[in-house]
């Protein structure tokens, strides 16, 4: 590989894993638009919907860890609704990562699409920030928070992401989860979502590695950096940008589908 291609995979890893640390997502709302689009800008060859779908499975599989592992002593990762979330959202994205191979291009972009407008729609929703002080008991709606967790793991199993922003905005919306152990949670159950999901890119042979090591690189780099970065920033500032993240990615995508 050209090292002026490397350089720039390196960067788009870099910029979407240091977000997704910072806001609590797996990086692919970001890095999805951003390898299917940039390179072909600059001139390498263009990624299909496909490849770019594979390379942020296995990235976000290594982004999620390191945001995880930035958070283990926070007291916002709550062991209950990771295990209830993340065993749903396992079989979801096991099922939606290998049945993507059947799909075509534009039906890919298109559910990835929908899944954007979906959650900044949800994200721009008047929220009431609930108090939450570390380790204190949590109460949500556990079937429901299975259930949604399951839809979300199959619809992102096919676009390669870990689901993460559409399940961000689910927890803070519908199920009512403070922010913060909304972020550093959401980390935790988009790891469990990403070994289904990369599974089912690698068994369909939908992996290009070369390009996957270097976005990985820069994951372990920047995720943890983003974190931290995250843990002391205002609540509020951080859900909005997250929420702008989410629109400017499904206005892209739309205009992309639809033009």
């Amino acid at each position: 590989m050209d090292i002026s291609f490397i350089i720039v995979i390196f960067l788009i890893g870099f910029i979407g894993s240091f977000i997704s640390g910072m806001v609590g997502i797996g990086g692919s709302i970001i890095k999805y638009p951003m390898l299917l689009y940039i390179p072909s800008v600059l001139g390498f060859a263009a990624f299909t919907s496909h490849e770019v779908a594979g390379i942020s499975a296995v990235q976000v599989f290594f982004a999620t860890i390191s945001g995880v592992w930035a958070y283990k002593n926070s007291g916002y990762l709550n062991m209950k609704l990771i295990i209830y979330m993340g065993t749903a959202i396992l079989a979801g994205s096991l099922a939606g990562g290998y049945g993507s191979e059947f799909l075509a291009e534009n039906h890919v972009d298109a559910v990835y699409a929908v899944l954007a407008t979906i959650a900044a729609v949800m994200m721009f929703l008047p929220k009431k920030e609930i108090p939450f002080s570390p380790g204190e008991r949590l109460n949500f709606n556990a079937p429901l928070a299975a259930g949604l967790a399951l839809i979300t793991g199959v619809a992102a199993g096919i676009v390669g992401a870990a689901g993460a922003f559409i399940l961000v905005p689910i927890m803070l919306v519908v199920l009512k989860i403070p922010t913060r152990v909304t972020i550093a949670t959401s980390l935790a159950v988009t790891f469990i979502s990403s070994i289904g999901t990369t599974v089912g890119k690698i068994v369909t042979d939908q992996v290009l590695y070369g390009p996957a090591v270097i976005m990985i690189i820069a994951s372990l780099i920047a995720a943890p950096l983003g974190a931290k970065a995250g843990q002391k920033m205002n609540v509020k500032i951080l859900q909005w940008v997250l929420a702008l993240l989410i629109l400017a990615t499904a206005v892209k995508i739309w205009s992309e589908i639809l033009i």
